[in-house]
C-alpha cells in the first residue's frame, strides 16, 4: 500500500510551503489546512494516508484533532508537530495514538526519514491484513470445492501438481462451474501465498475502462483520470492475477497481454515508464478459445501462452454423483449465514436434485438450496420445495427425461445403500428390478383405463408377459 495523499495542518503559512514543497518534490499529493476545523473538514471529506499536525492551532488543536481522527479514521497515521520540546507533549501525542512526534525546527532529513517509516508500516500493515484475509480466504476455498466424484479427483491432482510453480493455467468450464474457486486454491497452494490474489472479469467491464483496470493510468491520461490509478497487474506484483472470462477481451488488449507474458513488465495508460511486475497469470473462460482462434476472434499466440497447463471443470450434469455432498454443504452453510434452522432433504427431494439437468451448475444448485432453505418453513425440504426442477413427464419419453429418470433411480438407491459398508450376495437385482417394475407397470395401465391390449404395446411386451407380471408382482386390477 503506497503512500500517496498527504495533508499538512499548520497556522504558520511557511511551515505549509516548505513541507508542500518537500513533499510534492518526491511525487506525493499535498493538502494544506490553516487551523484544525479546516483540517478535520478535510479529513472528513478526504482519503489521506498520512496526516502531519501542528499541536498550536486555532480552532482545534492539534492534539484534540487527533483524538477526532483516532474516534473516524484509524487508519490513517498522523504525525504531530510542536515548538515546545517537552516530554510532556511527546507523552500525550503518542498516548492519544500519534505515530510519530517532531519537534519545530527541523531539518527535511526528519521527514524524510518519518516518510520512510511510514511507508515500511504501511507495507507490513498491509500485508498483515492480506494474509489475514487469504488464510481466511483458502480456509473457505477448501471447505467450497466440494466433490468425491473422477472429475474433481482429477482437478485436485493437476492443482496439486502445479501450484507450486510458475506456469501459466487456463481453466476452462462453462458459467457455474467454480473457475474462480480453482483459481484461488491454485495462488493458496503456491510459493505466492501471503502475496496479493487479484481477480478481474474481463467480460464485466467495458472496453474502455478495461484497459485503465489492468495496466493502470497516469493523472490526466483521459477525461475523468483526476489521479494516478495502478492497475490490476501491479496490485498483483508477487502474487497472483485471475483474468476471469478471458474469451471476451478485445484483441487489441490481448496483445498487451501477451507483452505482460513476454516482457513481464506493464506501461500504464498516459506514461511511456515500464513498470516490472511479477506475477502469475491465471486464465478461465466458458468459451471454446480454439475455436475462437480459428474465427480470428483470439490470439493464437496468447492462447498457447496461456494453455501451458489446461483444468477443464466438467459441468455439474456430468457428475451427478456430487449433487448429494454439495447440497448438504450448502444447506449447512446458507443456515448458518442465516441464522436459520437446520433443515435436511431426505431421499424423494434428493432425487429431484439429482434429476435436474443443471445449465447453471454449482451456483444454480446453491441458489435454488437458499431458496427452499428461506421459503420452507418445515424441518425437511419436500419435492414441491424444488417444484420448477421437477421433470416433465407428458408426451414422448425425450434423452433428457431418460437421463433424468435414471438419476431419480440412482439417487435413491445411494440412499439405500447408504452407510453399508459390505453387500452380502443374495437377490438384490430382483428385488430392485420387482420395485421399479411394479410402479411402472401401474402407472401404464392407470394411464391406459386398465386396457392391458395398449399397455402392452407401450411398455413393448406382449399381453400375455404383460399378464404373467401383473399375477407375479401382486398388482391389483382395477375397471377402466
Amino acid at each position: 500500500m503506497p503512500l500517496t495523499r498527504i495533508l499538512v495542518a499548520d497556522d504558520e503559512e511557511s511551515m505549509r510551503w516548505v513541507l508542500s514543497k518537500a513533499l510534492k518534490r518526491k511525487g506525493f499529493m499535498v493538502d494544506l489546512a490553516v487551523d484544525g476545523r479546516q483540517a478535520l473538514t478535510m479529513i472528513q471529506e478526504g482519503n489521506y494516508d498520512l496526516a502531519i499536525l501542528d499541536i498550536k492551532m486555532p480552532g482545534i488543536n492539534g492534539l484534540d484533532l487527533l483524538d477526532r481522527i483516532r474516534e473516524m479514521k484509524t487508519d490513517l497515521l498522523v504525525v504531530i508537530m510542536t515548538a515546545e520540546a517537552s516530554m510532556k507533549n511527546a507523552v500525550e501525542a503518542m498516548k492519544r495514538g500519534a505515530y510519530d512526534y517532531i519537534t519545530k525546527p527541523f531539518d527535511l532529513d526528519v521527514i524524510d526519514a518519518i516518510i520512510e517509516k511510514v511507508e515500511r508500516a504501511r507495507e507490513v500493515a498491509g500485508q498483515v491484513t492480506m494474509l489475514k484475509q487469504e488464510l481466511k480466504d483458502r480456509y473457505q476455498v477448501e471447505k467450497n470445492i466440494i466433490g468425491n466424484s473422477a472429475a474433481m479427483q482429477y482437478v485436485y491432482k493437476t492443482i496439486g501438481k502445479v501450484a507450486g510453480s510458475d506456469v501459466t493455467i487456463l481453466i476452462q468450464g462453462e458459467s457455474g462451474t467454480g473457475k474462480e474457486l480453482v483459481a484461488r486454491a491454485v495462488h493458496f497452494n503456491s510459493k505466492r501465498l501471503g502475496k496479493p490474489f487479484v481477480a478481474i472479469n474481463c467480460a464485466a467491464i467495458p472496453r474502455d475502462l478495461l484497459e485503465s483496470e489492468l495496466f493502470g493510468s497516469e493523472k490526466g491520461a483521459f477525461t475523468g483520470a483526476t489521479e494516478r490509478k495502478q492497475g490490476k497487474f501491479e496490485q498483483a506484483h508477487h502474487g497472483t492475477i485471475f483474468l476471469d472470462e478471458i474469451g471476451d477481451m478485445p484483441l487489441d488488449l490481448q496483445a498487451k497481454i501477451l507483452r505482460v507474458l513476454q516482457e513481464q513488465e506493464v506501461t500504464r495508460i498516459g506514461s511511456t515508464q515500464n513498470i516490472a511486475v511479477d506475477v502469475r497469470i491465471v486464465a478461465a473462460t466458458n468459451q471454446d478459445l480454439m475455436e475462437r482462434v480459428r474465427r480470428k476472434e483470439f490470439r493464437e499466440d496468447l492462447y498457447y501462452r496461456l494453455n501451458v497447463v489446461p483444468i477443464t471443470l466438467v459441468p455439474l450434469r456430468e457428475r451427478r454423483e456430487d449433487i448429494p455432498a454439495l447440497a448438504h454443504y450448502f444447506l449447512e452453510r446458507i443456515a448458518n449465514e442465516l441464522s436459520l434452522p437446520p433443515k435436511q432433504i431426505p431421499a424423494e427431494a434428493m432425487a429431484v436434485l439429482a434429476a435436474h439437468s443443471w445449465p447453471g451448475n454449482v451456483r444454480e444448485l446453491e441458489n435454488t438450496i437458499k431458496r427452499a432453505v428461506i421459503l420452507s418453513n418445515d424441518p425437511l425440504l419436500t419435492p414441491a420445495d424444488f417444484d420448477g426442477l421437477l421433470p416433465q413427464t407428458a408426451g414422448t419419453v425425450t434423452a433428457s427425461q431418460e437421463a433424468s429418470l435414471e438419476s431419480l433411480v440412482d439417487a435413491k438407491l445411494r440412499t439405500c445403500f447408504h452407510g453399508i459398508e459390505k453387500l452380502d450376495k443374495g437377490d438384490i437385482h430382483a428385488m430392485v428390478l420387482e420395485q421399479v417394475e411394479r410402479p411402472l407397470i401401474r402407472h401404464i395401465l392407470e394411464k391406459t383405463r386398465w386396457n392391458q391390449v395398449k399397455a402392452a404395446d407401450i411398455l413393448g411386451i406382449n399381453r400375455n408377459t404383460l399378464r404373467k407380471k401383473i399375477s407375479e408382482l401382486g398388482i391389483e386390477l382395477k375397471r377402466g
